[in-house]
């Protein structure tokens, strides 16, 4: 597993403003200025908008060096991220494209250097909630942690973010495994802990650039056995990118929420994020069927260094026949020829926690034999303090409710 390290001697954004980031100041100044001030004419107090105030009142000579830009290519886009072998769907192109089909608005961003290469960018989705408008950044930024400048622009551009789309606070949850070093870097960037997740932070995940035979020799003995009975009931596999496919899945999703006593998805927010990932040649839905009968499907996508098993549901018989570790044998093998090298089985909970709701799909993830990825949590820039007092207390009351 590719790890990414961070440098723990970053300066303090809140301290004093960067010489190093290429200030969005021209015809956006003034707006920027107006909305980070009270009716007074000061800065909000106690808020992290002082600093940024400040600096927009006082704008300092920027460095030619690094400029921060939207991105509006999607093979620009693309070409960088999956350069990357940390990076998955979650930076990739499509994945926005869907939060624009749903009327999100998004942000694209890269910072450049003098040869105007990109050297680091992030993508985010402003969600507008009861609890209070906020900017998602999930898996992202993407860049060199240890590169102290780069990491200091682009944290000051996605503050700049933020308040330039009036949010309350912006939520991070980096592509960066889990250490010491990376919650420092999150309390020297002025980040808290957020109060519930934005995306997975325990993953299970294997190596592709190991054989099939090295895959099933690492897997339990339940797997394996599970395997060979759904290959002795003569199950089909089919992969496909038909309307028809995903509208069986969204058929099958719900009949397997209510089995399984979750909310389903609705089928436009499937639909639409697979018409997304369909333009650009990145899902598949894998369908297992005995006698014409659906049993399982997953939902795949193919990005870059990256499988993803995104969703996966069943039927009742289908959990008879133990249609599902063919399926991902089907994908794995599907993934080694895009060139992936990393299966991502996506959340698992730690084995003593018997009660969660995901325990059992996590004891299913962990038959494979995965290695265990810890990513560094969800992070929270706050913008509006007050606002997001009224956040934390609705987001913790809710996480303790639904045990996630």
């Amino acid at each position: 597993m590719n790890r990414q390290s961070v440098s723990s001697h970053l300066g303090s954004r809140r301290s004093r403003p960067s010489t190093d980031v290429v200030c969005q100041l021209s015809s956006r100044k003034n707006e920027l200025v107006r909305s980070s001030l009270d009716s007074s004419g000061s800065p909000p107090r106690g808020s992290r908008a002082n600093s940024r105030a400040a600096a927009l009142r006082n704008p300092l000579d920027c460095d030619k060096t690094l400029c921060l830009t939207n991105i509006d290519n999607r093979s620009t886009w693309d070409r960088f991220i999956t350069s990357h072998p940390e990076a998955n769907f979650l930076q990739s192109w499509d994945f926005y494209e869907f939060h624009k089909a749903r009327g999100k608005k998004i942000v694209r961003r890269a910072l450049t250097d003098e040869d105007n290469k990109i050297v680091a960018a992030y993508a985010g989705v402003v969600e507008t909630a009861k609890r209070g408008k906020y900017l998602a950044i999930a898996g992202g930024p993407i860049m060199d942690w240890e590169d102290d400048k780069a990491v200091k622009a682009v944290f000051d551009d996605i503050e700049a973010q933020g308040l330039e789309t009036g949010c309350v606070f912006v939520r991070v949850r980096p592509q960066l495994e889990l250490s010491d070093k990376s919650l420092a870097l999150m309390r020297e960037l002025g980040l808290k802990r957020a109060p519930m997740y934005l995306s997975v932070e325990f993953a299970g995940v294997l190596d592709l650039r190991k054989s099939e035979e090295e895959i099933l020799a690492g897997a339990s003995q339940g797997f394996r056995r599970k395997l060979r009975k759904a290959e002795k009931n003569e199950i089909e596999i089919a992969a496909e990118t038909s309307d028809q496919a995903i509208d069986e899945f969204c058929r099958l999703e719900k009949l397997h929420a209510e089995r399984q006593k979750y909310v389903a998805f609705s089928s436009d927010f499937l639909r639409k994020q697979f018409e997304a990932f369909r333009e650009g040649g990145e899902v598949l839905i894998y369908t297992a069927k005995k006698d014409g009968e659906v049993l399982a499907q997953n939902f795949m996508i193919f990005y870059g260094p990256e499988a993803s098993y995104h969703y996966g549901v069943s039927s009742e018989l289908g959990t008879k026949y133990s249609a599902a570790p063919l399926l991902h044998m089907a994908a794995m093998k599907e993934a080694r020829e895009r060139g992936c090298i990393r299966y991502n089985l996506w959340g698992i909970v730690e084995p003593e926690e018997t009660t969660h709701r995901f325990y059992g799909v996590s004891e299913f993830k962990r038959s494979f034999g995965c290695e265990e990825l810890r990513y560094t949590p969800a992070h929270d820039l706050i913008l509006k303090p007050l606002i997001y007092q009224k956040t934390k207390l609705i987001e913790s009351a809710r996480k303790r409710i639904r045990r996630v």
